[in-house]
């Protein structure tokens, strides 16, 4: 068997905490391969919310291993409140989930330099999410981190105290260490904790479940926009979102992966600073904004919204392979009368079709006016119940996007989900 991918295409919250859900029956194992606790994957069912930072979201469904991978970046303390938060909920968290020995840890140092880091920026920061997730990758990178793998070693107080004096050396000049010692405590009392986890060597483990006919799904955090090299540079994210990012944050070998869902919302939204061409700075924008309830999930931030870009989502289905498409908050658009699609750019006078090297303040959308269904979605059971609207806007976007839509979201619940095919 392969490995199916599923990841956004935006800038983040397209909603692919919900699709996960939806669709992990399909699957025995759903493994993370990027990221870190700054994602926020929500799923609404029962009456309840969720939201997930670094469990996948195949966690509520029986039967099924979820797999946190080497790609991913782990902070103990929020791991821990994730699972108490979830064991709260009579989930059994410990039966359910394995984690990469090779996954890096986030320390309480990675995130204060986080912040320092932010601060030093002042206006022309970046937007980070302060979790400490840049500085950890950056440890990685420099043959520097601590691993999830080291906490069983009897080197670990040693490796662990090597690497944080590094960090105390570059924060000596500032006043950003004073709650350390408390902040440290908690730190090493939830890697005592995650002790109990089975740590594997998840390469070996997905490769030999795929060979003996597993179904897997590797799911993506973040949006394909934010990516550290396909993304809109220096405004992203510090892992590749993108579907290369599977291969080396699971040990997936490219020949292996088979269908990859690329997640979209019907309108655009991002959160923190960054180029958005299609943003929205009225009424109609704020309006999308409090209809769509677009606060990050991970830091409580309002969500910047403006309408969907057909640039730039061109542009992450052709670095992903996208080979089909979920639709996400279609309802949120239910009481507009006409929508508005982004369809070419103007830049440096020209106008073009493409996702440039750069975008920037001069970068000026073209838009293309639709006509709104103006009604409420939400009672749609099935495809046929669609205004004529919404099938014409379907059928608009998958003739300009060349990939066809498998899924429609027409509410927050997972039961608000249409399955076209």
């Amino acid at each position: 068997m392969g490995v199916d991918v599923l990841l956004g295409l935006q800038w983040g919250d397209e909603g692919k905490g919900k699709i996960v859900d939806v669709l992990t029956p399909q699957y025995d194992i759903i493994a993370r391969f990027q990221g870190g606790p700054n994602a926020g994957h929500t799923l609404e069912f029962e009456g309840i919310k969720h939201v997930l930072h670094t469990i996948p979201s195949g966690i509520f469904r029986n039967n099924v291993v979820n797999v946190i991978g080497n790609g991913v970046v782990i902070d103990p303390v929020i791991l821990l409140n994730e699972i108490k938060q979830l064991e709260e909920l009579n989930v059994d968290v410990q039966s359910k989930l394995l984690i990469s020995k090779k996954a890096h840890l986030i320390l309480p140092t990675h995130k204060i330099l986080d912040q320092a880091s932010e601060i030093s920026k002042g206006k022309h920061k970046i937007g980070s999410t302060l979790k400490g997730i840049g500085p950890t990758y950056m440890d990685k990178t420099g043959r520097n981190g601590l691993r999830i793998g080291d906490i069983n070693s009897p080197s670990f107080n040693e490796k662990y105290q090597k690497l944080k004096d590094k960090h105390i050396n570059l924060l000596k000049n500032t006043n950003l260490l004073k709650d350390l010692e408390s902040i440290e405590n908690e730190f090493l009392d939830s890697v005592k904790y995650l002790k109990k986890f089975e740590h594997i060597d998840s390469e070996h483990f997905l490769n030999n479940a795929s060979k003996n006919g597993k179904n897997i799904l590797a799911e993506g955090a973040q949006g394909s926009l934010l990516d550290i090299d396909f993304g809109t540079y220096p405004f992203v994210t510090s892992s590749n979102t993108i579907t290369a990012g599977t291969c080396t944050g699971l040990g997936i070998a490219p020949n292996k992966i088979k269908k990859v869902v690329g997640i979209f919302k019907a309108y655009c939204t991002r959160v923190g600073s960054g180029p958005f061409p299609s943003e929205l700075y009225n009424e109609i924008g704020e309006k999308i904004r409090k209809l769509g309830h677009e606060f990050g999930a991970t830091t409580g931030r309002e969500r910047r919204c403006g309408w969907i870009d057909l640039p730039a989502l061109k542009y992450a289905i052709m670095i992903n392979g996208v080979t089909e498409l979920s639709m996400m908050k279609a309802d949120v658009l239910d009481s507009f009368e006409e929508i508005f699609v982004c369809t070419h750019y103007i830049q440096q006078g020209e106008q073009i079709d493409y996702f440039p090297f750069e975008l920037n303040e001069n970068t000026k959308p073209v838009f293309k006016k639709i006509s709104g269904w103006n009604q409420d979605i939400t009672k749609c059971k099935k495809e046929k119940d669609f205004p004529k609207e919404l099938s014409s806007y379907i059928a608009y976007l998958e003739k300009e996007l060349e990939v066809p839509i498998s899924i429609v979201s027409v509410g927050p619940n997972r039961t608000e989900t249409i399955i076209r095919f």
